[in-house]
């Protein structure tokens, strides 16, 4: 990677007329969307036409990693896309929601005492290696042209939802403290942390939905050199008051 781009991935130096890498660390509650619209009228505000698009979806419930590409720079995102990722996070045991994290209420609560740390850590061994992964009802994903977060919020619940092949390469239990399960995932593109989430609750035989989550990193690009959504912002309108507009 020349230096310029590693500049640019760390907000370092003008806005480039080539685009620029945006690792931002992306606030709770936002959808990847509403990062990219804001990211991309702060380019409009500054004059500059500029492109941009991410690297991979990070849920509004989930907080961290997300990776922008702006200008000459998105057409690297199919490279970007297919990078492994790394999360923390926290699941819930003896509980469940729909949306298989906290965006909608909890169902089906059971006890939790029996289960032990032996058996949880089995569990959690379980999941490494290439397995089968549908999408979740409540996901972008698309049947029959038709986002499944609309058919889930009419109460249709889709049962042929395509599967995919996905890689969970480490399933690292960090801490217990019934009911809650604190883990790390390192997982292979298009995997959705919710679903093995929901799965692991299901293995345990008391459900379970994912409360929190942080992504950690997108392939060799960190959390720790991310900034927050402002301070993107603010450096974008900096950059951009001693760079030229683009063509």
């Amino acid at each position: 990677m020349q230096k310029t781009e590693i500049d640019a991935m760390h907000g370092v130096g003008q806005v480039t007329d080539d685009g620029d890498y945006l690792l931002i660390d992306k606030p709770l509650d936002w959808t990847s969307f509403d990062v990219v619209a804001k990211v991309r009228n702060t380019y409009k505000r500054s004059g500059l036409k500029r492109k941009v698009g991410h690297s991979g979806t990070l849920d509004p419930k989930a907080t961290g990693l997300l990776l922008l590409a702006s200008g000459r720079k998105t057409k690297t995102i199919p490279d970007l896309e297919i990078l492994d990722k790394v999360y923390d996070g926290t699941i819930k045991l003896g509980v469940m929601t729909d949306s298989h994290d906290t965006e909608t209420s909890e169902y089906g609560h059971c006890p939790v005492g029996h289960l032990s740390e032996t058996g949880i850590l089995a569990a959690a061994s379980s999941f490494i290696g290439m397995r089968q992964q549908q999408p979740p009802m409540y996901s972008a994903a698309r049947h029959n042209g038709k986002r499944l977060y609309e058919h889930a919020r009419k109460g249709e619940v889709i049962r042929e939802r395509k599967a995919k092949e996905i890689v969970v390469y480490r399933f690292e239990v960090t801490r217990i403290e019934l009911p809650l399960v604190h883990f790390v995932l390192h997982v292979s593109k298009g995997a959705y942390i919710r679903v093995i989430a929901h799965e692991f609750g299901q293995s345990l035989g008391v459900g379970a939905y994912l409360q929190s989550l942080r992504r950690l990193s997108i392939g060799p690009y960190s959390l720790n050199s991310a900034k927050s959504l402002t301070e993107t912002i603010e450096g974008i309108l900096s950059r951009a008051s001693v760079s030229p507009a683009e063509e």
